[in-house]
Formats: C-alpha cells, sequence, structure tokens
C-alpha cells in the first residue's frame, strides 16, 4: 500500500516545554511561597500524569469541556503537590493554579521539537497529508498557531473531538476519517510506548518511536522518501 499520510503525537514529538515540568511547578510554587524542589516536582507530576484518569466526558458534557479539562488538570496538580510534599499548603492554591494553567497555554511555554516544523514542509512537498492525535486538551489549538504550525497539519484531533483517547482505536480512527486515509496507508509517529506505539500498530498502523531519530529530519528516510 502506497504512503498517503503522517500522523504524529503532539507533546514529546512536535512539542515540548520550553523547561521541565518539574522547574515549572517549583519555580511558580516559590512566588506563593511554598518550597519544594525541582526535582522532587518533577518526579511527582510525571507518577500522577501516568496514574490519572483519562480526560474523557461524556456526550451530554459536551459544552462544558473546556471547564472539565480544566478541573481534570486541578485534581492533577493538586495531586501532584500533595505527591511532592504533603506537608505544604498553598494560602492560595486556586490562584497558583491558574496562573500554572494560563502558563501552559501560552505558546511561550513551548516550543517545536528539533526538526518538527521542518519534516512537515517536507512531507507536505511530498504530497504526503499530515495530522496530530494527542490526549491534549482544547489548549492545543493555540498552542499549535502559535508555534508556527498553522497550514502544515491536515487534522488535530484530541480526546474532546474524538470521544476517545490514545491508546484506545477510536481517536485514531477519527483521524484517519478526517484524513480520508486507511491505517495500511499512514504512519504514526510518537514516543509513548501504549499509548502511541502499540495503539497504532494495534489499528494497523506502521508505528515509529520518534526516540529513535536522532532529529525529526531524519524521518523522511526512515519513511523511503529519500
Amino acid at each position: 500500500m502506497i504512503l498517503r499520510g503522517v500522523l504524529f503525537d503532539a507533546t514529546g514529538t512536535l512539542i515540548e516545554p520550553r523547561e521541565p515540568a518539574g522547574r515549572t511547578y517549583s519555580r511558580m510554587a516559590r512566588h506563593f511561597g511554598v518550597e519544594i524542589s525541582e526535582w522532587r516536582m518533577g518526579d511527582a507530576f510525571a507518577r500522577i500524569l501516568r496514574q490519572a484518569p483519562l480526560m474523557l466526558f461524556s456526550d451530554e458534557a459536551t459544552k462544558r469541556i473546556p471547564a472539565l479539562e480544566r478541573d481534570w488538570w486541578r485534581q492533577v496538580v493538586r495531586s501532584t503537590i500533595r505527591a511532592a510534599d504533603s506537608t505544604v499548603r498553598f494560602e492560595d492554591f486556586d490562584r497558583f493554579f491558574d496562573e500554572l494553567f494560563a502558563h501552559y497555554a501560552a505558546a511561550d511555554a513551548w516550543h517545536p521539537r528539533a526538526g518538527s516544523l521542518e519534516v512537515l514542509r517536507l512531507l507536505r512537498q511530498a504530497s504526503l497529508q499530515t495530522g496530530i492525535v494527542s490526549n491534549f486538551d482544547h489548549r492545543l489549538q493555540g498552542i499549535l498557531q502559535g508555534l508556527g504550525f498553522s497550514g502544515l497539519l491536515d487534522c488535530v484531533v484530541t480526546p474532546s473531538q474524538a470521544r476517545s483517547a490514545k491508546p484506545a482505536a477510536a481517536i485514531f480512527e477519527s483521524a484517519l476519517e478526517a484524513l480520508g486515509l486507511t491505517a495500511r496507508e499512514t504512519v504514526f509517529v510518537g514516543d509513548d510506548d501504549e499509548r502511541d506505539l502499540t495503539g497504532a500498530a494495534n489499528l494497523g498502523m506502521r508505528a515509529i518511536d520518534v526516540r529513535g531519530l536522532a532529529t525529526l529530519l531524519d524521518l523522511p528516510a526512515s519513511l523511503g522518501l529519500e
């Protein structure tokens, strides 16, 4: 089957935070008089995020999804603080969370991973469709636009749109439907063994681990385009 499209994960594949999450959490907590080390914050955040339930909501909640996604993150942040140091207390946790949530909504908090914009241009020059399948929330579109990805992606699919989250087949199928492609015509590029690589492979897509590429500019060669 001829390759016609390439789908990507977002965070850790095409984009990444400008600084480690632990550093950001620790720095912003310090502004509120709470001292927790960068290492403890980062370790706690990674553990809590991995254990968190998928960001999925009922069809009846469609109009409230941005608020529900925000509440989901509020619980993750609160659990992260507790896991990092159960003895600390914020005088105004809500304000801390508001500032943290707004920070990660801004494109300035992120940057394109090395080669990501360039490889998307190369793939489109090769007449391939491109898109994102991500478990991110409603902030993703604004971040991508601010980082210069506009016009380089044919679809961006998140759980709120697909009513499904990786590694479930339905979210990948939603992206394939948007592109008008089959799984066999499409490659998925990601960095998570279960949610990205196994999820895509189970549907019949070729899955490429971005961690095995020096930069994303090595992707065309691995696809046989050079």
